[in-house]
């Protein structure tokens, strides 16, 4: 096994250990795997995350690519992600992409008829990155179809900024993103976009618990892609993508999604197929206080 490929092995252990820890809180979950809604982890806990892309490649190998995610709630107003980033390529590798860092800043205490949400992330990848968290600029299937080997000697770093927006109205949501990027280098500033749209099963909770009851699903759609750099704006040489999504929160506390997704135009890949599974753990902040001695 490779160095990288042991180093997301231990993540993916590690992760599994802290989902058998006590105090665990069961929430709804968006559905959403590229577009954010206006809600932030709930302040002290740990939610921990492991999601999977297959993606077809025309003009090269197929992949599967996946990342870790550690997501704390700061404050009720600042929630703080960290991203551990891989890929296997069929018939060539398995390679460590990177490490992402993401912060969420809602302004407003209240719900409103439209919240905003301020997003900054700082990434450190490599040019074999291939999880697809945000189509930006003029991102194409082409561009990765080269060889891990050759891929990875890119190293990109990135700011990110996005604005998302999201309401709630009669049961569902509806959030739109808008999607800056900075290669931290001489390059043009990127653009994307993302638009989902969600809505639970059912809005009446069962009298009884149970796995399958409807409240426990969440259903929708997203759609999302690049929008050009700052010379060349627009969706000349852009691709954009088509995914129903659904979450099944289970009363345990797991939420597991799911994601067809299929590319709208050539310069997409024709089929991508994402999953993932998280944990939520309550009360993490406070644990880890009483674990030095002082109260949370």
């Amino acid at each position: 096994m490779s160095r990288s490929a042991l180093s997301l092995t231990r993540s993916v252990l590690l992760a599994l250990c802290c989902a058998l820890l006590p105090n665990l809180v069961h929430a709804q979950e968006s559905p959403y795997v590229v577009t954010y809604d206006q809600f932030l982890e709930e302040p002290g806990n740990l939610e921990i995350e492991y999601f999977s892309t297959y993606q077809t490649q025309r003009d090269g190998n197929a992949a599967h690519a996946y990342w870790m995610e550690f997501e704390y709630g700061a404050t009720a107003w600042w929630t703080t992600e960290l991203y551990l980033d891989g890929q296997s390529t069929f018939h060539d590798s398995t390679v460590f992409t990177g490490v992402r860092w993401e912060n969420r800043f809602r302004p407003l205490k209240r719900e409103h008829w439209i919240n905003p949400v301020l997003y900054v992330e700082y990434e450190r990848v490599n040019g074999a990155d291939k999880i697809l968290k945000e189509i930006e600029g003029h991102d194409v299937e082409s561009d990765f179809s080269t060889p891990n080997a050759e891929a990875r000697k890119e190293v990109k770093n990135e700011l990110e900024l996005k604005l998302v927006l999201g309401s709630n109205f009669r049961g569902w949501n509806v959030s739109e993103n808008f999607l800056f990027v900075k290669n931290l280098t001489n390059e043009p500033w990127e653009f994307g976009y993302a638009l989902g749209a969600s809505r639970p099963l059912a809005l009446k909770a069962s009298s009884r618990r149970c796995g399958f009851c409807l409240q426990n699903f969440v259903a929708g759609a997203e759609m999302y892609g690049g929008l050009g750099n700052r010379y060349n704006f627009g969706l000349h040489e852009t691709s954009h993508y088509l995914a129903p999504v659904l979450a099944w929160n289970i009363p345990a506390g797991w939420t597991l999604r799911v994601s067809p997704t299929f590319g709208l135009n050539d310069n997409s890949h024709q089929f991508m197929f994402r999953w993932g599974i998280a944990h939520e753990i309550s009360g993490f902040g406070g644990m880890v206080k009483r674990m030095f001695g002082r109260r949370p």
